[in-house]
């Protein structure tokens, strides 16, 4: 059991075929203990029973520092620590360049970046304490290669931020035991792509994956178990990519 006890928050996890969710199923299957943070308390908690008893989930907006810290102190209230951090939680917007005005750059900015630097400040006093913790931020191949296939320039830009935000983090915080390495996913079918991909882009996007599919959930939430466990102790400020080939560097 990779994570056996262990206490896992993970962000954005309620919805039912997103990666946040499948991340909690790999992390509760190898022995964490899950919390499932999302903006709906009810879709939260109910997202934590299907998981299993022993999990639980909280409302929790994290463009919201006071509501970060707020959640923080409740899991460590009810479980006594914080092991794992996974700052799933994330939108994007298909928008061209000239499209994007404040409010559109601010929603996806507050979200993808500002809600993982908050989040990530929320649980750092219980690690550094604990001396140990492994902190796993989503960022995406729209940052490595100038747009992706649904995301705007300004999501580019966010999940651009979390790669640098992430090794910032990794590099300040491994002298208290707490890890940070980040996971940039190609593009996986979840709720948020079933309702753009045609039969044809499907097809036309295929044939730039040298593996041949487009990914699922489980592909990169098992990315994830990997680094919130021991098997990646000597890992931080790494990025792992799961595309299937798309982006070869």
């Amino acid at each position: 059991m990779l994570l056996k006890d262990r206490v896992c928050v993970i962000t954005g996890a309620a919805s039912a075929r997103g990666i946040g969710r499948a991340t909690a199923h790999a992390f509760a299957a190898q022995g964490g203990r899950v919390v499932v943070l999302d903006l709906d308390a009810g879709q939260a908690e109910a997202a934590a029973r299907d998981i299993g008893p022993a999990h639980f989930g909280f409302a929790c907006d994290v463009t919201d520092k006071a509501a970060c810290r707020a959640a923080a102190e409740e899991v460590v209230g009810q479980a006594g620590r914080i092991d794992v951090l996974v700052n799933n939680a994330g939108i994007t917007q298909p928008l061209k360049l000239m499209e994007i005005d404040a409010a559109h750059y601010e929603a996806v900015t507050d979200v993808n970046l500002r809600g993982t630097l908050y989040m990530s400040q929320a649980v750092v006093p219980t690690m550094r304490a604990q001396r140990a913790g492994s902190i796993v931020c989503l960022s995406s191949v729209s940052a490595q290669r100038g747009g992706g296939i649904f995301g705007g320039p300004h999501y580019s830009a966010a999940k651009a931020g979390v790669l640098g935000l992430a090794k910032a983090m990794a590099r300040e915080l491994g002298s208290d035991g707490i890890r940070v390495n980040s996971v940039t996913p190609g593009l996986i079918q979840t709720d948020i792509t079933g309702g753009k991909l045609t039969e044809e882009l499907r097809a036309e996007i295929i044939k730039g994956i040298p593996l041949g599919r487009l990914g699922v959930a489980d592909d990169v939430a098992n990315a994830c178990l990997f680094l919130a466990s021991d098997l990646s102790a000597y890992l931080t400020g790494t990025v792992i990519d799961v595309n299937g080939g798309m982006l070869i560097h």
